[in-house]
């Protein structure tokens, strides 16, 4: 950089001393600004590390626009909040590590990153030091031969003190948050480096800890299996000393890092030990006059214009891959944090939940409901737990969403009851309209559709479904009798109207025959497969596709509402996901792959770069403008995707390109 990069620090606590000394000894940081609860704690730690600017609020030292980075130094159940605010303030992002509590978190932050343009790193400091970088070298130039083992241990001994950070719940205390992170992170790193990549993802995790009396882990252990055989052991604590080192072990010999984490903190001499077969182990020694804190800030800078650090310094989805590991060795000790529980679960930006005024979300009605419904419907399998389902929703409440797709199927339950429990801690069950879906084969019967809609109400916490949908149809029941069933819930008000998923459309239409036959309520909407793709074979057994001209046609003539699933084609349209070449997703090519798709891509891609969209957009607004009412099921799992679908709700296609789309022209 030209020109000197001004610091806010928001903490005034002992990590935010250390970066400060750091950053002093930089080329390229200037501390302007700390930020503190407290005017005095703020006005104090200004004089003593010489910032020319003391505020007794985070929010004054996020309004401070002379400002350019800030380093977020609170404890980690407030990083994310005060980091999103952060980046909504247009202040480039330096994140003491963990990042945040969890996965669900964590993405919440990149996203905000992303959306405002603004650097982020998270601070794992040992990632940007010349010793991190000499590690890299070695590996990659296999001076141990292939990598098999990696151990690694951060753990110290502090008296114990309930109420302090490291053993308060409250505060996502314990060894896993505090130092295992450290362990997680040298571990994806080796074990990527091994397999020539940046990092590896684990294979399986489990693990093991003492919970001490505040509930959290005061010393765990974690086995990791990568791809490759590559296996990890990690351990942490709080509470027991132990040796702090890293070793790695492969086919040709070992490496002995004596000091990973904290290497040469003021400058000076660090040392990799390498031992090879047969030979003594000598000394790599790694020499520098920067200070470790010091050469994170200029890392910060060095990449600010990329938005994210080079490795082997963590990107985005390094991070994002080491939360989620560490959230997988917490689940395999049974470690939840008290804001993770469903009575205390938040917003992630600690703000009233709201619809946002600047949405672009489109809406529909459907004959029977009283409320409007989001073109775009929320798919709610791919949510692993609480936090994660909750910043999914969350997210797509405030940008217009009020729609949301569940099974009594899904999960075996565990979906519809963290809906359930989100629907609860939001308050917003009369905003929204839940769709509910019952009578999967081989219970697709009407005493089993009773049974399973008593269930769901049960898991979601709700006296009624704005629409059920049976799941799967059975020819061998007269669509009379389910005709009827369906009817009964109606009057009882536990349905509002109702419809079938993978129907035969004459089935459906004989349906809706008998129901008006007698002057009684039919199928309202129909949930089929619906993409540009043509579905060649059925993704799951008893699945239907209503993609055809004769389809189409019934439903333009009939304009019942499609609920298509798999309204993207699962990924087909994705820059990168397929080609004639690419077949290493079996079920990609199985459903997907066919010349006349291609075709379709082709063109998807033609006109995608002719409106500046995303080729998905383009797929997503095929669905979305046809001549009949249609809501696209979306699936997504991360904020990122839902925020990329939206897009496809403002390109709107003429009757000309939606045939030569569909290669009718």
């Amino acid at each position: 950089m030209s020109t000197t990069l001004n610091w806010g620090i928001l903490g005034a606590g002992n990590i935010a001393r250390a970066f400060a000394k750091g950053l002093a000894a930089s080329k390229t940081g200037k501390l302007l600004a700390i930020g503190s609860r407290e005017k005095t704690k703020a006005d104090a730690f200004a004089e003593e590390w010489g910032a020319g600017r003391s505020h007794g609020s985070y929010e004054a030292l996020l309004a401070d626009r002379d400002v350019e980075a800030v380093y977020i130094a609170t404890p980690h159940p407030f990083h994310a909040e005060w980091a999103i605010k952060a980046a909504a303030a247009k202040k480039h992002l330096l994140v003491e590590k963990p990042i945040a509590m969890n996965f669900a978190e964590a993405m919440a932050i990149v996203e905000a990153a992303r959306l405002n343009d603004v650097f982020l790193m998270e601070a794992f400091m040992y990632r940007c030091h010349p010793q991190t970088h000499k590690l890299v070298e070695l590996l990659g130039q296999k001076v141990i031969g292939e990598v098999h083992v990696i151990q690694a241990t951060f753990s110290f001994q502090s008296s114990f003190n309930p109420a302090s950070r490291l053993f308060n719940n409250a505060l996502a205390g314990g060894g896993i948050l505090d130092v295992g992170g450290y362990c997680a992170s040298m571990a994806r790193l080796v074990a990527g480096v091994a397999m020539g990549k940046d990092f590896a993802e684990p294979m399986h995790v489990s693990g093991a800890a003492h919970l001490g009396e505040t509930g959290v882990d005061e010393w765990a252990v974690a086995s990791i299996k990568f791809p490759g055989d590559i296996l990890a052991n990690l351990s942490c604590g709080v509470a027991v000393n132990q040796e702090n080192v890293v070793r790695i072990f492969g086919s040709e010999g070992n490496l002995l890092i004596p000091s990973p984490w904290i290497p040469a903190r003021d400058g000076g001499q660090s040392k990799i030990v390498l031992h090879r077969k047969d030979k003594a182990a000598h000394d790599i020694v790694v020499e520098t006059d920067e200070r470790l804190y010091g050469i994170e800030a200029d890392t910060v800078a060095r990449f600010i214009d990329q938005r994210q650090a080079a490795p082997p310094a963590m990107t985005w989805e390094d991070t994002l891959g080491n939360m989620r590991l560490l959230d997988r060795w917490r689940e395999a000790i049974k470690l939840t944090y008290e804001s993770e529980k469903p009575e205390n679960i938040q917003t992630v930006h600690r703000r009233a939940l709201a619809v946002s005024p600047n949405n672009n979300m489109k809406y529909g009605r459907i004959a029977g409901l009283e409320k409007n419904v989001s073109r775009l419907v929320m798919g709610c399998d791919n949510q692993p737990n609480l936090p994660h389902a909750a910043v999914m929703f969350d997210d797509f409440f405030e940008r217009g969403g009020n729609a949301f797709d569940t099974a009594w199927v899904y999960g075996g339950g565990s979906h519809e009851r963290l809906l359930g429990q989100w629907l609860n801690a939001r308050g917003v069950r009369d905003q929204v309209a839940i769709i509910f879906k019952g009578g999967h084969t081989p219970h697709c019967n009407p005493h089993a559709i009773s049974h399973q809609l008593s269930e769901s109400l049960d898991r979601l916490g709700t006296d009624h479904a704005d629409i059920y949908i049976m799941h799967r149809d059975n020819p061998e029941v007269p669509v009379g009798e389910f005709v009827d069933a369906l009817n009964e819930h109606v009057k009882a008000g536990r349905i509002k109207v109702f419809g079938g998923s993978n129907w035969a459309l004459s089935r459906l239409q004989a349906a809706n025959d008998y129901a008006r036959q007698e002057g009684v309520q039919g199928f309202a909407v129909v949930s089929n497969n619906f993409s540009l793709a043509r579905m060649l074979d059925p993704i799951w057994s008893g699945c239907i596709a209503s993609s055809d001209a004769d389809s189409r046609a019934w439903f333009t003539r009939t304009q019942i509402p499609l609920l298509a699933w798999s309204s993207q084609a699962r990924g087909f349209f994705v820059p990168g996901m397929a080609s004639p070449e690419k077949r290493e997703d079996a079920e990609m090519v199985r459903v997907w792959y066919s010349d006349d798709n291609f075709e379709r891509l082709k063109r998807v891609n033609q006109l995608a770069e002719r409106r500046k969209a995303l080729p998905i957009n383009i797929a997503l607004a095929y669905v979305l403008c046809q001549p009949f009412p249609t809501y696209a099921l979306i699936g997504p799992r991360r904020l990122s995707e839902t925020e990329t679908s939206l897009r496809g709700l403002d390109i709107a296609l003429s009757a000309e390109e939606l045939k030569w789309l569909n290669l009718e022209s």
